[in-house]
């Protein structure tokens, strides 16, 4: 048996998943976060949430407009391929190294809605929920593919 391999995860992985490039998957899983997180801000958007938000501290909203959770998604998903890799290539355990970090990050992440200035607070829990949904598209993603991914102990 390959020992890069966990063979638990090898059974649930969908064909050609373990043979991707971790870059591959994270930008894939990103892609789908972006378009997750602006069908759900057009949603919140038509719910009549009020789309204007402070910065953390700020005296004033800006408008939220549209593509603004994808370009945020954008941005994050660069920061986290980048993560992803290094986990991938350093860490001895990556997939679980990658997990820890990451639910710390997101849990990080809601500073910012929960503290932006003159902002209602429906707007801060959407701008919270956003947060979680690109989390849930793409950490469990990334996690299984560095399932699949041998540890630094393993590569002696």
């Amino acid at each position: 048996m390959n020992t890069t391999q966990n063979p638990i995860s090898a059974e649930r992985a969908p064909a050609g998943w373990k043979s991707r490039a971790v870059w591959t998957v994270s930008v894939a899983a990103g892609a789908a976060a972006a378009i997750g997180t602006e069908a759900y801000g057009l949603l919140a958007r038509g719910l009549g949430v009020p789309m204007r938000a402070g910065n953390i501290g700020a005296a004033t909203a800006e408008p939220i407009t549209v593509g603004m959770f994808a370009m945020g998604t954008a941005v994050s998903l660069c920061l986290g391929t980048i993560l992803a890799v290094l986990v991938a290539r350093f860490a001895a355990c990556p997939a679980r190294t990658y997990l820890v970090t990451t639910v710390a990050l997101v849990a990080l992440s809601m500073a910012g809605p929960l503290l932006a200035g003159d902002t209602p607070a429906s707007t801060k829990a959407m701008l919270c929920g956003a947060h979680l949904v690109a989390a849930a598209i793409v950490v469990p993603v990334v996690t299984r593919r560095l399932e699949s991914v041998a540890g630094r102990g393993a590569r002696g």
